[in-house]
């Protein structure tokens, strides 16, 4: 049993009994190479009424020199779209009927009916605004861009007037780019709904911006040193439109190639990451992100109108979603041509072979400041070299082949470089000396450049003016990018590889599988606290939390007395060995600080004593009610341990992010840290330690052993699902320190501030919390059920863990069935390709809900196997989603695939969707015969020759019945 999607035409059997005829209906399209499946169909999607309008209301046209409503109608006149333009103005002083010879109207409702309007462009005062969107929703505009300024910008009053024209656009289904914007670009297409002087040049990358003064800076750059752009977007304030919906979308457009993108603030950080990991996959992502300084970071959230989050946890979102980030305008464009012409570094070790001593050193310099280093040349690169230089040549890297090196010593100098399995890139640098030949040298590095084969990158750097030019020519023409100074070169090498490494990074297969369930401890130690008004547990409240999700924490009894303190100290370790008393408060969180620790107490005496100089000074400093107690714990004595600190707390744009580095008392002055967003699996726990500096400690130096990397890497994860699953109701959450050596990994210290519960809105939820930028895994999607035969199975979401599951899923797939799912006979190799497979379980469950039903019912079990999969795949900017299903033949007759498909409406449901639909071969009578019987409407298109299926889940939304079926786009990500 399957349901799929498909772009072939072939030959099938005559429409079944069961399926209504639909008149034949336009072909669709095909796009391949998009950031989606390759079997996607590519057809007219909702931003199209902005980027791809056939007709464009211009409301605020004029003639009035200097006007913008004057320019915009000038530039749509001056570069032909091939669509019909119809100016509005609606001030009643002006007197012409007609603009630039032109008809003009006063209302959009002037326009006669039976020209739809796709784009209204709004360029009037602000306060006209709100009258102007709704005589667009009146009329059916599809797509609208607000020019007009003066809205959240300007303060409260403004940020009031844009939420009402929001829900305006909204309740007529209208996408809105703006306010506050210059406007949109499409070259490609002759679109200009700008008020820039200039349309830009065609080309394959997009560019897209906050601020409208970058665009028209770059857009004047960009004319001078001939770069074309696919499309031009000056975005403004994101009140609807964001970067998510235009990444999604850029993503699908197959002329643009890689999207480049100056941000002031990410906005919506769930949609960004969502569409961003999706795409970054296939079309790279290009940030420049101002504000890495306090100052700037200010200038830039006054500008906006938003809040700007830390600069480090924007950098480790990057780094998740698989966005590179540069820090210069002008890197923008060389890193997006430098990707597109130079195969990306598997390493980050570069080999710089040079004709100077000088420009080798700077390239040094600025290869090892960037994050690169030297490639370390073996014993069999170095002798080859030996043989063919000079003796007075460095022998070393940089490899310094002297000022009178022949074309000939050049080439073969890069070859042997670029041949060493040690170096990941070669760097060539020529200076034009008396000696030197920069065409014919240039011609050489171009032949090595075609033997290397796109295996390893090569830059190069003709320093000099106009003696190197042809050789500049040369190279560019063989694909190797050239730059005026090797320390950019250098960089740019460095930025290659941090974008390979995102990429490697973004879906990679875990190593093992963390499944937690924590049992209810937690939610009662929350709710506890809560019912009392606290938002500080105590340190044994926090530390029982650690344990519920596996994570150890030393031996901790709670003690409200002296003489408790004392039996507690001496049932633990007394009198052999020592031990430590901890204030107990609900209000001091820093115990240190305040006198509230004291160690190495070694007998009675010192326990007494200790406990009641505590309270003594507990209480006189902060009163009665700041003193609970102490707890008692053993003295920990772990060899050769290292203090680590593991925490998690909110960032007002990314939600919750978790830290890790160096611990103890002086955590603050070393800052020695890394940052994520939760959750994490086993590689990117592993990722998050090793960047840091205390890394290489634990991996074991001096003679000292490794600590136990896998069990830290489990702690991290268990971290994370913690975050995750809690993020609601804890605000922060610390382990300081925690002791890591060989002997094992032990939480000495704990402290969990929770959100003011007192803060709720009326729905019983703390609407000032911001969400997590990635979305947890749902465990409401886990399930026990019993299939027809009796046997119990697990039904839950896909995780990246299930790859190899999934390829031995395959094994057990007949033809019949893979023909039925894919339209095709695809290969067992193809089905299981990692590439493929990375992007069926690396699921963002914000975008697909994928399910997989497991045999057996228990979640954690080396024996399991996969029996039967299903997805929904939402569309990008509608509430649409199409599924698709695949049940392994031996399961198949059970029951699976009506439950599966069942689970699915209902999830759809959930997630607010309007319709959900799929393509089904006639042949495949019993996925038709399952589609009817949970109420899927089946129509068959004679075009295509397949079966449509759709049900509508609103039944307000009635008009997506048959008749609407032409007009859908069916996609899906293959099992």
């Amino acid at each position: 049993m399957s349901a799929a999607a498909t772009n072939s035409r072939m030959t099938l059997p005559p429409l079944p009994k069961s399926v209504a005829p639909l008149p034949p209906i336009q072909k669709r399209t095909t796009s391949h190479g998009t950031a989606h499946d390759l079997w996607k169909h590519f057809q007219e999607r909702p931003l199209d009424a902005i980027f791809r309008p056939k007709s464009v209301a211009l409301i605020g046209a004029s003639e009035k020199e200097g006007s913008v409503g004057r320019t915009i109608l000038w530039n749509l006149l001056s570069s032909p779209f091939g669509g019909t333009i119809y100016p509005v103005n609606n001030n009643p002083r002006n007197p012409h009927k007609s603009i630039f010879g032109i008809k003009s109207y006063q209302r959009m409702q002037e326009i006669p009916e039976q020209d739809p309007i796709d784009l209204a462009i709004i360029a009037v005062p602000a306060r006209v605004v709100k009258s102007v969107m709704q005589d667009c929703v009146e009329v059916g505009v599809k797509g609208a861009i607000i020019i007009s300024a003066g809205f959240k910008e300007t303060g409260e009053e403004g940020a009031k007037l844009e939420k009402e024209i929001l829900d305006i656009a909204r309740r007529g289904h209208i996408r809105v780019v703006g306010p506050n914007c210059l406007g949109v670009m499409n070259p490609i297409g002759g679109l200009n709904a700008t008020f820039a002087t200039h349309i830009a040049k065609p080309g394959n990358v997009a560019f897209i911006s906050q601020s409208g003064a970058m665009c028209t800076s770059i857009l004047d750059w960009s004319l001078q040193a001939n770069v074309g752009f696919s499309s031009f977007v000056s975005i403004g304030s994101m009140a609807d439109i964001n970067w998510g919906d235009i990444i999604y979308y850029l993503g699908d457009d197959p002329k643009t190639k890689a999207i480049a993108i100056y941000m002031e603030t990410i906005g919506d950080a769930r949609s960004f990451m969502s569409a961003a990991s999706e795409v970054a996959f296939t079309k790279p992502i290009i940030v420049i992100k101002p504000g890495r300084t306090e100052q700037a970071a200010a200038a830039a959230a006054s500008h906006t109108g938003s809040l700007a989050g830390s600069d480090d946890v924007l950098d480790a979102a990057f780094k998740r979603c698989g966005v590179l980030r540069v820090n210069k305008i002008r890197e923008v464009f060389e890193i997006v041509e430098l990707l597109g012409k130079q195969p990306l570094p598997r390493g980050n070790s570069l080999a710089v072979v040079t004709n100077a001593g000088g420009p080798g050193v700077i390239s040094t310099d600025a290869l090892i400041g960037s994050g690169g280093q030297l490639a370390c040349l073996g014993d069999d690169t170095m002798a080859k070299l030996n043989d063919l230089l000079p003796s007075h040549w460095s022998h070393s890297n940089p490899i310094d082949i002297l000022g009178d090196a022949t074309p000939d010593t050049y080439a073969r100098s890069v070859e042997l470089a670029a041949m060493d399995p040690a170096c990941h890139g070669v760097l060539v640098i020529l200076t034009p000396q008396s000696m030197t030949d920069p065409s014919k040298t240039a011609r050489g590095i171009a032949e090595v450049a075609k033997k290397v084969g796109g295996a390893k990158p090569i830059l190069a750097s003709w320093m000099g003016g106009q003696g190197v030019t042809e050789g500049r020519e040369i190279l560019d023409e063989a694909g190797v990018v050239t730059y005026d100074y090797p320390d950019s070169a250098a960089e740019m090498f460095t930025y290659m590889w941090k974008y390979s490494l995102n990429i490697s990074h973004l879906y990679e297969t875990p190593r093992w599988c963390a499944e937690m369930r924590p049992d209810q401890a937690v939610d009662v130690i929350i709710a506890n606290a809560q019912s009392e008004g606290r938002t500080i547990l105590t340190e044994l409240e926090s530390k029982q939390i650690l344990s519920a999700y596996s994570i150890p924490t030393v031996q901790t009894v709670l003690a409200m007395t002296a003489e408790e303190a004392v039996s507690a100290a001496e049932s633990m370790v007394l009198p052999t060995e020592r031990v430590v008393l901890k204030l107990n408060s609900t209000s001091i969180t820093h115990k240190s600080d305040v006198g509230g620790v004291k160690l190495n107490l070694s007998g009675p005496e010192q326990v007494r004593n200790a406990f009641l100089e505590m309270e003594e000074s507990v209480c006189k400093r902060f009163g009665k009610d700041a003193f609970l107690g102490v707890t008692v714990q053993p003295m920990v004595n772990m060899k050769n341990a290292y203090e680590l600190i593991v925490g998690a707390s909110p960032d007002s744009q990314f939600g919750p992010v978790m830290l890790f580095g160096s611990g103890g008392i002086l955590c603050e002055v070393f800052k020695d840290k890394s940052l994520a967003l939760p959750p994490l699996n086993s590689n990117l726990a592993h990722i998050m330690m090793e960047d840091t500096k205390i890394y290489r400690a634990l991996e074991g130096i001096r003679g000292n052993d490794s600590i136990d990397m896998t069990a830290l890497e489990k702690l991290l994860v268990n971290f994370s699902h913690l975050i995750m699953e809690k993020w609601q109701f804890i605000r922060e959450i610390d382990i300081n320190p925690l002791l890591a050596s060989s002997e094992g990994l032990l939480a000495l210290d704990a402290r969990v501030i929770l959100h003011d519960s007192t803060h709720m809105d009326v729905d019983g939820e703390m609407s000032h919390i911001v969400r997590p930028a990635i979305r947890p895994y749902p465990t409401e999607f886990e399930q026990h059920w019993e299939t027809k035969k009796g046997k119990v199975v697990l039904i839950r979401a896909i995780m990246p863990e299930d790859e190899p599951l999934i390829v031995d899923f395959h094994k057990r797939i007949s033809e019949e069935s893979v023909y039925t799912r894919f339209f095709n006979n695809i290969q067992y190799k193809e089905r299981v390709n990692h590439n493929r497979l990375i992007r069926v379980c690396h699921v963002d469950y914000d975008r697909d809900i994928a399910l997989v039903v497991l045999d057996g019912d228990k979640l954690k079990d080396d024996n399991k196997k996969i029996i039967a999969a299903g997805r929904l795949t939402k569309r990008h900017g509608v509430p649409v989603a199409e599924f698709s299903m695949l049940v392994a033949d031996a399961y198949q007759g059970q029951g699976l695939g009506e439950k599966l498909l069942r689970e699915l409406v209902e999830r759809g449901r959930a997630e607010g969707l309007d319709a959900i639909e799929a393509i089904v071969l006639p042949t495949n009578k019993t996925m038709l015969h399952v589609s009817k019987k949970v109420g899927f409407q089946c129509v068959y298109d004679m075009d295509e020759g397949v079966v449509k299926t759709i049900m509508n889940l609103r039944e307000k939304h009635n008009s997506s019945g048959p008749a609407d079926l032409q007009h859908r786009r069916f996609t899906s990500l293959q099992f």
